[in-house]
């Protein structure tokens, strides 16, 4: 065998595509899930064409990247569901395998196991989203049967989840907008309140349904409690700005501009979440509040 058909190790697992990077092959390596010819093996290993390598096959598809850097506010940990509180600003999970800046990238460095939990490599135990400017409860299951049964109970509307928004104008009794929402024609950014007239089935939108009960005024704005019934795309966002109040800091949608928010934040945060936990039965979680938002209340 001559030298030239020969080869580092973490290159050949990224090569042919058991990780994403170089980092996550020495990291593969080092937790033991990689071995040669039946052999635990060194990320710095030399290997030729003879050699049998063998990959754990629950750990292949693991595409995030550990961030121990980041900070990470864990609020529920048990042996089937962790629930961290997500800070504005932040994506939820890498849109690509070199991306190390989101809320997962964090979780995978406390939670390795959870990076192969769900059905897509960037995403983990992801169970739902929230958007980045929004920050609170988000859940990761910590296996894949758990990871089943929260996303079918998200679909199903048995998570119950309840944000705080603080909106433009004066909101002074409960609404329940039921109107549904759609992708808008030409901005892929944006969605829209859809037509349930229409016989196009993408300007008829999804059904959508989202109860608001007023918490008290703040000068020309209203903090809201908001309950989402179900979970479409920027579902409380749009639903609020078709009643005529905006999400401060949410320019997308008509909100008020905030000199004291960061570029791409707005106030909204889900504060509780409500669910059954395969390992310890049904848990509410409260998510505090986070400091920026705190600051414009105050």
């Amino acid at each position: 065998m001559s030298d030239v058909s020969k080869e580092r190790l973490d290159h050949y697992l990224v090569r042919t595509g058991f990780a994403p990077s170089r980092r996550v092959a020495q990291e593969l390596v080092e937790r033991g899930l990689v071995r040669i010819n039946g052999q635990r093996s060194k990320k710095s290993e030399i290997i030729g064409a003879e050699d049998r390598v063998e990959v754990s096959a629950t750990n292949r598809r693991a595409a995030i990247e550990p961030n121990a850097e980041l900070a990470l506010g864990v609020i529920h940990e048990d042996a089937s569901v962790i629930v961290v509180n997500k800070p504005g600003g932040v994506p939820c999970h890498p849109l690509n395998a070199e991306e190390r800046d989101t809320v997962m990238n964090a979780v995978i460095a406390r939670f390795p196991d959870v990076a192969t939990v769900g059905e897509k490599p960037l995403e983990g135990g992801l169970v739902h989203r929230l958007d980045n400017g929004t920050s609170g409860a988000l859940l990761i299951a910590r296996n894949r049967g758990t990871f089943d049964k929260l996303r079918d109970a998200v679909r199903a509307g048995r998570i119950a989840r309840r944000y705080e928004a603080l909106v433009a104008g004066s909101l002074d009794r409960r609404s329940e907008i039921d109107t549904p929402i759609a992708h808008h024609a030409k901005n892929a950014r944006k969605m829209i309140v859809g037509d349930p007239a229409s016989a196009n089935p993408k300007r008829a939108g999804r059904a959508a349904s989202t109860v608001i009960d007023p918490i008290r005024s703040i000068g020309e704005f209203t903090l809201v409690s908001v309950a989402p019934k179900t979970g479409s795309r920027h579902q409380i966002r749009v639903h609020l700005a078709s009643i005529g109040h905006p999400i401060v800091g949410d320019t997308l949608y008509g909100g008020p501009a905030s000199e004291t928010l960061a570029h791409g934040r707005f106030w909204l945060h889900l504060c509780d979440v409500a669910f059954d936990s395969p390992a310890v039965g049904h848990v509410k979680v409260t998510a505090p509040l986070p400091p920026d938002l705190k600051e414009l209340l105050d």
